[in-house]
């Protein structure tokens, strides 16, 4: 089959490898359409993945092709979506239902043989049938929305609270449209990026500005969330949090990211710092809520592109051009 493959750090070549076969207690998915994240921008860096060569494409979904032994409920021909999380259920942090903090975790596309290539491998564990009508390209949203709703569950937001989302690329909007089902009293976006901040505005944010200090409020606000993973806007979203607020790191950084605070301020004004990584338990949930429309595609996906041209639809993400880019394996 063709796929993506990563042999090395900062090189990404799209080759033949080995048809995959199911073990027991798996399915052989037929891609249908893989979404880029930044994660995968980070593999190509040489962090996550502990080896390499790694084929990536944690966000994918379509159809089931062959089952292997025990793969009781699912058949050849049913449409699924894929949880890339590989945890192994034993350790000290699985036990206390902390999935996503696994001591052994691994992942689909990550560590494991990813979705950026026609066929993948995956546990009927991690499989969600999707009903029919559903485009199953669509569907490969379903992932990041997992992970935003990881991060609410993080947040455990009170109705009518202020929030201000540093981001306004997929990960940002999907913040945006989870922040109104949550019950936020307004949802502020903040992006450099002024043709991003109009889908935004499409959604229904309360106000989209290229800096804060557009914005008045002079006591900050409940929450602020990161979905950029840059260290500046970090910095600045930080300094926005009211007192007794919280602010919640949700963009992926870099390694050896850095930024400053004022620890005498956090004790003082009750602030809490916290983060949300990957998915938890969330998968399925994500699933209705795509069903129920909270992520329209149409708005979201804005590129689809072939296999072939991965290395580009890297590039496009990487310079900030649209929204959720796919590659679609089988063109």
């Amino acid at each position: 089959m063709r796929a993506v493959v990563i042999p090395e750090k900062n090189s990404v070549e799209v080759t033949t490898v080995d048809d995959p076969a199911p073990g027991d207690r798996q399915v052989v998915v037929e891609v249908a359409g893989c979404g880029i994240c930044g994660t995968d921008l980070h593999i190509l860096q040489g962090e996550f993945a502990p080896t390499l060569p790694i084929v990536p494409g944690h966000e994918f979904a379509g159809e089931v092709v062959a089952v292997g032994t025990d793969a009781v409920g699912f058949a050849v021909g049913d449409q699924v979506a894929v949880d890339p999380t590989l945890n192994c259920g034993e350790c000290y942090q699985c036990r206390l239902g902390r999935f996503n903090l696994c001591e052994n975790w691994r992942a689909i596309g990550v560590t494991d043989q990813g979705g950026a290539a026609e066929f993948a491998v995956a546990p009927l564990a991690n499989c969600v049938k999707l009903p029919e009508g559903v485009d199953a390209c669509d569907a490969a949203l379903i992932e990041p929305l997992s992970c935003a709703v990881r991060g609410y569950d993080v947040l455990r937001m009170k109705l009518a609270e202020r929030v201000l989302i540093y981001g306004s690329g997929t990960m940002g909007l999907m913040m945006l449209q989870l922040a109104k089902r949550s019950g936020a009293g307004s949802v502020d976006v903040v992006d450099l990026n002024e043709e991003r901040l109009k889908t935004a505005v499409e959604l229904g944010c309360s106000n989209a500005v290229t800096n804060a200090d557009e914005l008045d409020r002079p006591r900050g606000w409940d929450v602020v969330i990161d979905a950029t993973g840059v260290v500046a806007a970090i910095q600045d979203g930080i300094k926005r949090v009211a007192k007794a607020g919280t602010f919640l790191q949700f963009g992926v950084t870099d390694y050896d990211a850095r930024v400053e605070i004022d620890p005498y301020r956090i004790y003082n004004e009750e602030i809490t710092i916290t983060g949300s990584m990957a998915v938890n338990q969330s998968y399925e949930r994500a699933a209705e809520l795509f069903l129920d429309g909270v992520v329209p595609p149409e708005v979201f996906i804005s590129d689809r592109l072939p296999l072939g041209s991965y290395e580009e639809a890297l590039n496009r993400m990487r310079e900030g051009k649209g929204r959720k880019i796919q590659v679609l394996p089988g063109e």
